[in-house]
């Protein structure tokens, strides 16, 4: 029975159709089917509401099972097709790609205890490369047959509660081949160069919390309902889905077009959804893609998987907001799993960011190696009768098995730069500036040289685009047996010691060095993804120096030399650093702010200068806190 509107005899626009079954069917008709946004309530409970062309469910859609199973993503031909999220009653969540109502292609697995598999589908089982990560080990049996490879993606099997994180990699030659697995310890994968075995780092992590540990301070407080920016967070998890849910296609080359600063899309997203559109609690709101195609080859060119962003960001796990460490004003927001980091920007900065873009997507794709800030997606949320957000998706320098227990931001000025914190309230999670760097970093001859490079092509680049006022920011793991609580602003009793000690010292470390490159080596080689690069988990020796602001000598271009007072100190360390803050132009606020304090400080001492000095004075600073280890 059908009620509702009419054209030419036919069911045409709005409607409601009842079978004798007790199925239902409300929403858009055209010519007599069901064509548009509807809600299709079957006779057994399952309930789809989405898009539809002639009468197949056909584009995005949300499916409820009558079992509490969940679906929602890309429909075809009555079938899930392209990508999509699939959320069991008992908690495992898939989010990834599907052909002909399949898993099928690259996509993430994630049980509700927290194992995870990333890697290649077919035809619903795992196929060729792929990770597991256990959070909770699972007992694998001696010989995996194809049937066993299905019951340990279901999620069966024993678990040990009490295991340590683990990760296994596997290569698979299909259906009847055998499973290649190898099992690291995630901590053991951060870094080889400990000593190179697993017993060792066993022993150290028991009775060093500093080698690894769980307790560590996360930042940041998670967004649950009630809070302020909880609407905020739905829509920018909501928009996220969406735009990397409908580019499931096969990625096309570039064209200059796809630079254009026009090159931007707004789409409603009222709460009861529409025909590309799931519904949703929050408010009705727009969403707005700056330059779709540039970030998604972006995002392919900085290999960050589809279904893997995708369920960082919106997956059920709220994300964190951080509190912001500069005068910006900018919100922060953080996936659980640390990998991405959202940041609300200013329209100004948007519009630095799409003007250098083609220049910023040059850069990246000639030096992998590149220090500036990874991109992968701007994009601006406008709720109904709001104002316009706009915010920036990055990757998080400081994802790491092993917790930071000091973070520098530093530019090599002088003026203001210190932290306003008490020393008391100082923790983990403090972000201390210039001033309060009381470190230089010995580096292997290699990774200096390699360092000092990258760092001269990435300040080149910023100069050329007139940008100025960005950051090294620099993260520190303490790798020495000494009590965490003691890696404050004031610590580090560990090694003075006399000559012989000290020769013997660097017989060590030049092992420990060695050990880790050659193990690293080996991975390679094996054809897996390197640990140790450039600015991420990069062994170093961190010596004491004075503070800058201890004995405040500075030259004549506002750069301490940082070496008037050494302690004899030094620490193994690993360490994790890159460029931030590369949306800011030499504008007219800020040749005005130069010239105010230029009357008040010594002009060369202060942020506000000019690319060109600003990018002299950045990179001699960079040389004098590195240092090559000889």
């Amino acid at each position: 029975m059908y009620e509702g509107e009419w054209k030419r005899g036919k069911a045409s626009g709005k409607g409601k159709f009842s079978w004798p079954s007790g199925a239902t069917y409300e929403g858009e008709f055209k010519s007599g089917r069901m064509e548009g946004f509807g809600t299709f309530v079957g006779s057994d409970g399952d309930t789809y509401r989405g898009a539809w062309i002639s009468d197949r469910k056909q584009g995005f859609g949300q499916k409820r099972y009558a079992n509490g199973d969940l679906y929602e993503g890309w429909w075809k031909r009555n079938v899930q097709d392209g990508h999509g999220r699939y959320v069991w009653r008992n908690g495992n969540e898939y989010v990834g790609e599907w052909k002909n109502g399949v898993i099928n292609g690259k996509g993430a697995l994630v049980w509700a205890n927290g194992n995870r598999y990333e890697g290649q589908w077919e035809n619903g089982v795992p196929k060729g490369h792929g990770v597991m990560k256990i959070q909770h080990r699972l007992l694998w049996g001696e010989n995996l047959n194809g049937a066993r490879k299905r019951s340990s993606v279901d999620g069966r099997g024993s678990v040990n509660e009490k295991s340590f994180p683990r990760i296994c990699i596997w290569e698979s030659e299909g259906e009847a081949g055998d499973i290649t697995c190898d099992i690291i310890d995630n901590v053991e994968a951060s870094m080889f160069y400990r000593d190179g075995t697993t017993s060792d780092c066993e022993d150290s992590r028991r009775k060093s919390p500093c080698c690894f540990s769980t307790e560590v301070k996360r930042p940041g407080e998670t967004i649950s309902k009630g809070h302020k920016n909880y609407d905020l967070m739905l829509n920018l998890q909501l928009g996220i889905r969406y735009s990397v849910g409908k580019e499931a296609s096969t990625l096309r080359e570039l064209k200059q077009t796809d630079f254009d600063p026009k090159e931007k899309f707004w789409t409603r997203f009222p709460p009861e959804g529409s025909k590309i559109t799931p519904p949703h609690q929050s408010v009705e709101f727009r969403w707005k893609d700056y330059c779709p195609v540039v970030f998604r080859h972006l995002r392919k060119l900085f290999q960050v998987d589809p279904a893997d962003y995708m369920l960082a960001i919106c997956g059920d796990d709220a994300l964190r907001e951080l509190s912001s460490p500069g005068k910006s004003g900018s919100i922060f927001y953080l996936t659980q799993d640390d990998r991405f980091m959202i940041k609300t920007v200013k329209k100004s900065e948007v519009k630095v960011l799409i003007r250098m873009l083609r220049s910023y997507y040059q850069h990246v794709s000639r030096y992998e190696n590149s220090f500036v800030t990874k991109f992968y997606g701007v994009h601006c949320v406008k709720p109904i009768g709001g104002q316009k957000i706009r915010f920036i998706v990055m990757g998080n320098l400081f994802c790491s098995e092993y917790p930071i227990h000091r973070r520098f931001d530093l530019k090599g000025s002088s003026h203001g730069r210190t932290t306003d914190k008490p020393e008391e309230d100082i923790d983990e999670t403090t972000t201390l500036k210039d001033l309060d760097l009381n470190f230089v970093f010995r580096v292997q001859r290699n990774w200096f040289q390699e360092l000092i490079k990258q760092i001269e092509l990435d300040c080149e680049f910023l100069e050329a685009e007139k940008i100025m006022d960005y950051s090294l920011l620099v993260g520190i793991h303490f790798r020495d047996d000494t009590p965490c609580d003691k890696m404050g602003l004031s610590p580090f009793l560990l090694r003075t010691g006399n000559r012989d000690s000290y020769q013997n010292e660097k017989l060590m470390r030049g092992y420990r060095f060695l050990e880790a490159e050659l193990q690293d080596r080996d991975r390679v080689k094996s054809g897996r993804k390197s640990l140790i690069r450039l600015g991420a988990n990069m062994p170093a020796r961190a010596e004491r120096v004075a503070r800058r602001s201890d004995f405040d000598q500075y030259t004549t271009a506002g750069i301490s030399h940082l070496t008037p007072y050494r302690c004899g100190e030094t620490y193994d360390v690993i360490l994790y650093f890159g460029i931030i803050d590369i949306l800011q132009d030499y504008d007219i606020s800020k040749k005005l702010e130069h010239a105010y304090k230029s009357l008040q400080v010594d002009p060369t001492s202060i942020s506000a200068v000019d690319p060109k000095l600003y990018s002299k004075r950045f990179r001699d600073f960079v040389g004098r806190i590195f240092i090559e280890e000889r």
